[in-house]
């Protein structure tokens, strides 16, 4: 075996950093899957941040936008279903989206409980110039995939999920844009 000194194994001279210079085929998958993560993790943040840039609301917003636009006339309720959101989060979104005058809540027919949403002729203007893709850039590759490897990417998701030690249970209906 050879014998290194301080200066070429880089540690300082405590040969800590050697120790940890070997590793095996595992390892190296988990170190690019890990990789992966961070990549998947801030493209998403960059691409908030650039949608945030762009049209001055949150990726989050746009995709509610989005969905009002594909569905007008769509319930509150529907609206927080295709969002994946709780429904008091889709209430507090669609309030400031109604407070900028992008969308209108529309009571009609005989029970006025009922709230139907529609873009304004302004939150239309807005998603017309607004950054590609509007529902952000995870759900469209999700959207993007074929059946079979979304049931596969969701199984061993949910493993790596259960195989943690720590959850927070609540993010599953926070919006990617807020985490």
């Amino acid at each position: 075996m050879e014998k290194r000194t301080a200066d070429e194994s880089g540690t300082g001279g405590n040969g800590i950093a050697a120790a940890y210079t070997a590793t095996t085929p595992a390892q190296n998958k988990r170190l690019e899957v890990l990789k992966q993560f961070r990549v998947l993790l801030r493209s998403i943040k960059r691409h908030y941040q650039w949608v945030e840039q762009e049209c001055g609301m949150s990726g989050a917003q746009l995709w509610a936008m989005a969905e009002i636009a594909g569905a007008p006339g769509i319930k509150v309720s529907d609206l927080a279903r295709q969002l994946g959101v709780h429904l008091s989060t889709a209430s507090n979104m669609l309030r400031r989206l109604e407070e900028l005058g992008l969308v209108k809540r529309v009571r009609t027919g005989r029970d006025h409980r009922v709230v139907q949403l529609q873009l304004s002729a302004k939150g239309a203007k807005l998603l017309q110039r607004a950054p590609r893709p509007l529902v952000g850039i995870l759900q469209q590759a999700l959207a993007d995939l074929p059946p079979r490897r979304l049931d596969s990417l969701h199984a061993e998701l949910g493993e790596v999920v259960r195989l943690m030690k720590f959850k927070d249970a609540k993010a599953r209906a926070t919006p990617l844009s807020e985490i």
